[in-house]
């Protein structure tokens, strides 16, 4: 997906593409940002940290509570 949205960048920064085709390219690339940035939102939810717990075990707790 980022690999695509890379040469929909280059192509784009070229210029040499017809209107149509730039738009449509132009598109393509809006739509793979957007489902990039919802994978990379549910990422963020899911992404947990491992910390000492009381008993001195490890507990898995979201990434964003503060550290203990």
């Amino acid at each position: 997906m980022l690999a695509r949205l890379e040469a929909i960048v280059g192509s784009l920064e070229k210029g040499d593409s017809p209107l149509e085709q730039s738009l449509a390219l132009y598109e393509e690339g809006a739509g793979l940002i957007r489902e990039c940035t919802r994978q990379l939102e549910t990422a963020e939810q899911t992404v947990m940290r491992l910390q000492k717990g009381p008993d001195g075990e490890p507990v898995e707790v979201p990434f964003d509570e503060p550290a203990e």
